[in-house]
């Protein structure tokens, strides 16, 4: 009988949203192992252990879109899709609470309030909620998180929990030169005892190829480029689901409202109209490979805090390698002609320029950053 997956996958390709890939089959076959594997009955009604899958490559194969449809098509009931860091966010978040919360706080949190180790406590939570773990790039750079790592997903893992996770790295590239990387390497090691590693590293970047050859500036909002642009984003996300991602930025959150996967797409009210900062652009350059930036207007002296704005986020994709599309009024050269740092929004104009051409569309992202795919 074909898979739920397979079959997903198969309408896609007859759809013409997908083309075949064989690097993309071969990853398909261990993501239907793994839809079986669930499905499985274990002894006295209790779930079997379920050997999960990391998926690894370079960014643009797919890994997400696969990710996206095998979560879409399990039945298991108690599953959960998200961003790695969001994960880790709320981990942070759960052992603040233990620690400070009192017995009943505990108690009425996590079902017990005994014990000064809070990892037991949050993973009984976190498994109570979830069987299965979905997780998009899986990249770690945080001491915070490393320390950590070994120890909750040991702890997941007894629990009978299964990941399933993408990442542009291998296993052993983890953490890799990071502080006290010795205290990491048992995550590696439960990453390869409880998980299939799987590289997904095609010679195809489809969204490098999806972009290249068309234009990703469009100017005058009209309907003519409305229609481009929206074209565009429907292609690059295939019909998947869009849905917000919360970025953790300096102990707060910065909410892109339309993401699907690497994806992304904001107003320029939503990222230049509110007072937003370089470290919130660094956090959106480096979670998103591409960003869909929609209904730029025409900047004057009555506006030079946006286009200030505008200015640090460009500099922030631009030393990413983020990929952009923009729905804009006017052309780079007239978006600030007057005003508090017209001069220097030159520089601006050159890197949004450069960033127009083909030669940036099928440049990697540099390594060190998160790059989604």
């Amino acid at each position: 009988m074909t898979s739920r997956i397979r079959k997903a996958y198969d309408i896609r390709i007859e759809e013409g949203v997908l083309a075949p890939d064989p690097a993309q089959a071969a990853t398909l076959v261990e993501l239907e192992r793994l839809e079986t594997d669930l499905d499985k009955k274990g002894l006295f009604g209790r779930a079997p252990e379920v050997r999960g899958v990391y998926l690894w490559g370079p960014p643009g194969r797919g890994k997400s879109m696969l990710m996206d449809l095998f979560f879409a098509a399990s039945p298991e009931p108690r599953k959960l899709r998200a961003h790695f860091h969001a994960f880790m966010a709320r981990v942070h978040d759960l052992v603040k609470q233990w620690r400070e919360g009192d017995a009943r706080t505990r108690k009425t949190m996590f079902g017990t309030h005994r014990g000064d180790d809070p990892i037991p406590p949050i993973a009984a939570l976190i498994a109570s909620e979830a069987r299965l773990l979905c997780f998009d790039e899986l990249q770690v750079t945080d001491i915070a998180d490393a320390m950590i790592l070994g120890r909750l997903f040991e702890a997941l893992f007894d629990k009978r929990v299964v990941l399933a996770v993408t990442s542009n790295r291998a296993p052993e590239q983890l953490y890799l030169n990071g502080i006290n990387r010795q205290l990491f390497l048992p995550f590696i090691d439960i990453i390869r005892e409880r998980c299939a590693v799987v590289e997904t590293a095609g010679a195809r970047d489809w969204r490098t190829e999806r972009l290249a050859g068309t234009h990703v500036w469009f100017p005058p909002i009209d309907a003519e480029a409305r229609q481009g642009f929206e074209t565009l984003w429907a292609d690059l996300k295939g019909g998947e689901p869009e849905a917000p991602t919360h970025l953790p930025v300096l102990g707060r959150e910065v909410v892109v409202q339309r993401t699907v996967g690497g994806l992304a797409r904001a107003t320029f009210a939503e990222l230049c109209g509110r007072p937003l900062g370089p470290q919130d652009y660094l956090a959106v350059a480096g979670r998103f490979h591409t960003l869909f930036l929609d209904g730029v207007p025409p900047l004057s002296p009555a506006n030079h805090h946006e286009a200030r704005r505008l200015v640090t986020l460009i500099d922030a994709l631009y030393e990413a390698g983020t990929r952009l599309v923009v729905l804009a009024q006017a052309a780079p050269e007239q978006l600030y002609v007057e005003g508090v740092g017209a001069f220097e929004f030159e520089r601006t104009v050159s890197r949004l320029n450069e960033m127009s051409s083909a030669d940036w569309l099928a440049r990697p992202r540099k390594d060190g950053l998160v790059s989604p795919n």
